[in-house]
C-alpha cells in the first residue's frame, strides 16, 4: 500500500517562537456554522444546510468582531474559519475579512463544493494562509458514498479546479472510512499530485457532539478495525517511525507524568481554543463537557483563556478504573483516548474508551513495543 501522508518542513517564523514560550495565545479555531451542503456519514457536527434553528444560534457577525478583537489583543497570530461548511454563511465573505484585516493569518476549512469564481477573485485579493479541503473519494461513487449528497462529486471537483486554477493555496485532508477504504492509495495520489503543500489523512471518527444516536451508530460503522488502521500506517514509514519515536512523549510536559490523578494530558487550552458555533469557548473543537465551555455571550476571552482554561486544566479524575489503566499505561500516546474523546463516547471525562485502547495495542504490536 502506498504512503497516505507526505510533508513540507515549515519555515522559520515568529509564531513557532512564539509557541515555545508557552502560556501564550497563538491561535484560534472560529466555527462560524454547524450546517454543511454535504451530509458525510462519518461527520461529528453536521447539520442540514437548511435547518432554521441551527442558522439562528449561529454566533452574529457583530460577536465574531468582538470575539476576533479580543483575540487580537490577546497576542492571537493565526485564525481558522472552520464550521460545517463555513462557506454557506452568507456573511462570510465580511467575516473573512475582518479576521484578514486584523492582521491575523487565516485559514478555512472547506469541501470547496460552494467555491465560485467571485470566490476566487475575492482569495485572489486576499489570499488566505491556506484553504484546507476534505477529500472523501476520488471517483463519484466512493465520494457520494461518503456525503450521500447526489451531485457532491461535481461540485467538489468543479470548486476545486477553481482553487488551483486560481493559484490559492490548497492543503488536502481525508478520513479513513470503511466507505472509501479500498480508494485511500488513489485519494493520496490524487492530493500529492495537486499540492506542494501536505496532505494528512485520520483514521479517527469523533462521536457527535449533539450526541444524536442513531448518527452515532453510523459513525462507529464508519471506523476502521485496529488492524485495518495498522496496516495504513505501516505503509507510510514516516508515520510509523513518528508514532514509535514520541510514544512515550506527550504534548505539554508540564503534564507528561503519568500515575496521576490529572484528566487532562494532551496540550488542549495550550496557546489555543476553539468557538463553537454558538458561540462557546471550548479549549479544543470537540471538548464540549458542560464543565469545559464557557460562554463567550456572558463573559470575555480573556477570563476564559487566562482563568477558566486553568482551572479546566486542572480537573482530576477519582475513577480508579482510568487511574488504574490509563493513567499507567506506557502506551497512552498510540491511543486515541482523551477527555474529549471520552466525553463524546460515554459521557465522562475519565472513562478508558476499549476501541482505542485496542487501537494503542495493536499500534504496540507493529512497532514491536513490549506492552500489548
Amino acid at each position: 500500500m502506498d504512503k497516505f501522508a507526505n510533508t513540507t518542513p515549515l519555515p522559520a517564523f515568529p509564531l513557532w517562537e512564539k509557541l515555545k514560550k508557552g502560556n501564550q495565545l497563538v491561535s484560534f479555531d472560529l466555527e462560524i456554522t454547524a450546517r454543511c451542503n454535504n451530509n458525510c456519514r462519518h461527520c461529528f457536527i453536521n447539520l442540514p444546510a437548511d435547518d432554521a434553528k441551527a442558522g439562528s444560534t449561529e454566533i452574529p457577525f457583530a460577536k465574531i468582531k468582538d470575539i476576533v478583537d479580543q483575540s487580537v489583543r490577546l497576542g492571537a497570530l493565526w485564525c481558522l474559519i472552520t464550521g460545517g461548511e463555513p462557506l454557506l454563511r452568507e456573511d462570510f465573505f465580511d467575516i473573512y475579512l475582518y479576521i484578514k484585516k486584523k492582521g491575523l493569518l487565516t485559514s478555512v476549512f472547506t469541501n470547496a463544493a460552494l467555491i465560485t469564481d467571485k470566490h476566487i477573485g475575492f482569495f485572489r485579493k486576499y489570499p488566505p494562509r491556506d484553504m484546507e479541503v476534505s477529500v472523501y473519494g476520488v471517483t463519484k461513487k466512493t465520494y457520494e458514498r461518503v456525503t450521500r449528497k447526489a451531485g457532491s462529486f461535481d461540485a467538489f471537483t468543479r470548486g476545486l479546479k477553481l482553487l488551483l486554477e486560481g493559484g490559492i493555496k490548497v492543503r488536502f485532508k481525508a478520513m479513513a472510512l470503511r466507505s472509501n477504504i479500498d480508494e485511500l492509495p488513489e485519494i493520496a495520489e490524487f492530493c500529492r499530485s495537486r499540492t506542494k503543500d501536505y496532505f494528512r489523512f485520520d483514521p479517527f471518527l469523533h462521536l457527535r457532539v449533539d450526541g444524536d444516536e442513531a448518527k452515532n451508530r453510523q459513525i462507529m460503522l464508519e471506523r476502521l478495525s485496529p488492524e485495518q488502521i495498522v496496516a495504513i500506517e505501516k505503509a507510510d514509514p514516516g508515520r510509523s517511525s513518528a508514532l514509535k519515536k514520541n510514544c512515550n512523549i506527550l504534548i505539554n510536559n508540564d503534564y507528561s507524568h503519568i500515575n496521576c490523578d490529572h484528566i487532562i494530558h494532551c496540550g488542549a487550552g495550550e496557546g489555543s481554543f476553539s468557538v463553537s458555533y454558538d458561540g462557546f469557548f471550548r479549549l479544543c473543537s470537540s471538548l464540549c463537557h458542560p464543565d469545559c465551555v464557557y460562554d463567550l455571550k456572558k463573559g470575555s476571552v480573556a477570563y476564559a483563556f487566562k482563568k477558566f482554561i486553568p482551572k479546566v486544566r486542572d480537573m482530576r479524575s477519582d475513577n480508579k478504573e482510568f487511574l488504574s489503566r490509563c493513567r499507567k499505561c506506557p502506551i497512552i500516546n498510540l491511543c486515541m483516548w482523551c477527555p474529549a474523546n471520552s466525553h463524546l463516547e460515554t459521557g465522562h471525562l475519565d472513562t478508558p474508551i476499549e476501541y482505542f485502547c485496542e487501537v494503542a495495542k495493536a499500534r504496540a504490536r507493529s512497532l514491536d513495543l513490549s506492552n500489548g
